[in-house]
Parts: C-alpha cells; sequence; structure tokens
C-alpha cells in the first residue's frame, strides 16, 4: 500500500511542480511513446541478456512484494516457533530417533501438516528436516551445525536476492539509456536543422524528456523498487534465522522453552509476538 501511495505522492509532486513553473505537459505526453519505447525496452531488453529465466520470474514476483510486503505474517513467526517447540520437546523428551518418521517425509507428518503455510515452503521444510537428519547421524556439534546452517543459508539468500539485484542494475543503467535516447532525439533534430525555430525548439525538447525518463525513472521507481525489495528478502530471511538458532539453542542444551525464546529474539520487531503471547501458544501446542 505504501509503495502505491509513494508512486502517487512522486508523480503529482515531479508533474504538479513542473505544471505549476508553466511547463507544457503536452511535450512530455507527446514523446513518451517513443522514450518509453527506446529507454524501457533498451533496459528490458539489457535485463533480459544479464538475467536467466528463474532471476526475471524472480523479478515479476518481487514486484509484487514491493507492494505486498513480506510473504511471512506474525501469525507464521508463531507458527514456526510452535512448530519447533514440538519438536525440540520430542528430541528433548524422547530422543532424536522419535522425529524420523516427521522429517522422512514432513508432507505426511502430523507435526507438520498443522502449519500449511510452512508446509508449503520446501526450503524451510528441508532447511529443517536436513539439519534434523545431521542430528540423527551424531553430528551434534553446535559449532559445525551452525556453520552447516549458515552455509544453506547464505546461500539461499544469495539466490533470493539476485532479482533484487536485476532491478538495481537496470535503474544504474537507465539514466545511461536515457542519454542515448536523447542523443538519438538530437541526431533526428539535426536532420531538420532547416526548421523554424518553433518546430526545431519542440524537437529538441522532445529529445530532453529522454534524458528526463531515463533519470526520473532510476531514481523515483527502479531504484527505490530495488530498495524495498531488498528490506522484503532481509525480513524473509529473519524467517529462516530462526530455525538455524532454535535448533543450534537446542543443541546447546537448552530447554525447548528457552530455545524458542532465543529464536523468538530474531523475529523483526513489527511482528514479534510478546513473551506471553507465544507462551500461550506454546501451552496451546502442549495442549493439543
Amino acid at each position: 500500500m505504501m509503495g502505491l501511495v509513494g508512486i502517487v505522492f512522486v508523480f503529482v509532486m515531479v508533474f504538479g511542480g513542473f505544471l505549476l513553473h508553466g511547463g507544457n505537459i503536452m511535450v512530455v505526453i507527446h514523446a513518451l511513446p517513443t522514450e518509453l519505447m527506446t529507454i524501457f525496452g533498451g533496459a528490458i531488453g539489457a535485463m533480459i541478456v544479464g538475467n536467466s529465466a528463474d532471476t526475471l520470474k524472480g523479478v515479476g514476483k518481487g514486484i509484487k512484494q514491493v507492494f505486498s510486503g513480506p510473504s511471512w505474517k506474525e501469525q507464521d513467526f508463531k507458527d514456526m516457533l510452535c512448530l519447533l517447540f514440538t519438536i525440540t520437546k520430542m528430541i528433548k523428551s524422547k530422543g532424536i530417533l522419535v522425529i524420523e518418521s516427521h522429517i522422512e517425509k514432513p508432507e505426511e507428518s502430523t507435526i507438520f501438516q498443522k502449519y500449511p503455510r510452512i508446509l508449503h515452503d520446501h526450503f524451510a521444510v528441508d532447511f529443517i528436516c536436513d539439519t534434523l537428519r545431521m542430528l540423527s547421524m551424531n553430528l551434534d556439534d553446535p559449532h559445525q551445525v551452525f556453520d552447516a546452517m549458515e552455509s544453506q543459508l547464505e546461500k539461499h539468500h544469495h539466490e533470493k536476492l539476485l532479482p533484487q539485484q536485476a532491478l538495481q542494475t537496470m535503474a544504474d543503467g537507465l539514466p545511461a539509456i536515457g542519454i542515448v535516447a536523447a542523443v538519438l532525439g538530437v541526431i533526428n533534430t539535426m536532420q531538420s536543422v532547416t526548421e523554424p525555430p518553433e518546430v526545431l525548439g519542440g524537437m529538441i525538447g522532445s529529445a530532453l524528456v529522454g534524458t528526463f525518463l531515463g533519470v526520473f525513472l532510476a531514481y523515483t521507481v527502479v531504484g527505490p523498487f530495488s530498495v524495498r525489495l531488498s528490506q522484503v528478502m532481509g525480513e524473509e530471511h529473519q524467517f529462516y534465522l530462526i530455525i538455524r538458532d532454535v535448533l543450534v539453542a537446542h543443541l546447546n542444551g537448552n530447554a525447548p522453552q528457552v530455545s524458542v525464546e532465543i529464536g523468538r529474539g530474531n523475529v523483526p520487531t513489527k511482528v514479534q509476538p510478546s513473551f506471553f503471547e507465544l507462551e500461550e501458544a506454546l501451552n496451546a501446542t502442549s495442549d493439543g
């Protein structure tokens, strides 16, 4: 929602100021189709050349997330903590082998099925199950497990950031592509150098629209999209850090309640459940 508000605010302020200053908006509108074709066409073409199909799909999804925000909501963070609490409590009381059936076929697990949104996230489920498999193979050194989990997290986060990097590269290139469009406009103007001054003035004004659009789109649209997407990806990454922190805390010998409390500290502040909210959710899980 804030993304849409921001874009509307930018357009109103920029073009409203131009009109109040006596500018002729028709010059911009007249040149807009061909200039956008040159600038955005060139920028999108360069993005296609420089990125894989998966990254390009991620860009489309990322643009939606600029407006919708992170996929994980407050309830999802609470559910993850409850899921990890249930798992660590079972391991603590009955041993690691008791969860073998749950981690081998998580889609059939009664534990995972309680949290369908988490179950549908393949990385989250694989991350939990793969780590627990390591524990079942007697890899119980907290430092080694932390390093192994951190390596997976870094790889996943790097891959998730590729669409954001593609957007930022586009933003960086748009001003230069705008200059290219302006130069093409000047070339076109020079072919009509015998025309009256008022005609030449209009043609030069149209050419300069290219420079304006390149800079405008880079710093008020695509660049901010890239920044916001980076923030969203960072917040979503916190979801997986909780898994690491809780399981490593469990390996360090902490009680399940203490382990999930350590994980709660990594929840982004705006969606972080309070100590008492989490305690109530954990009690409900135990009762169930």
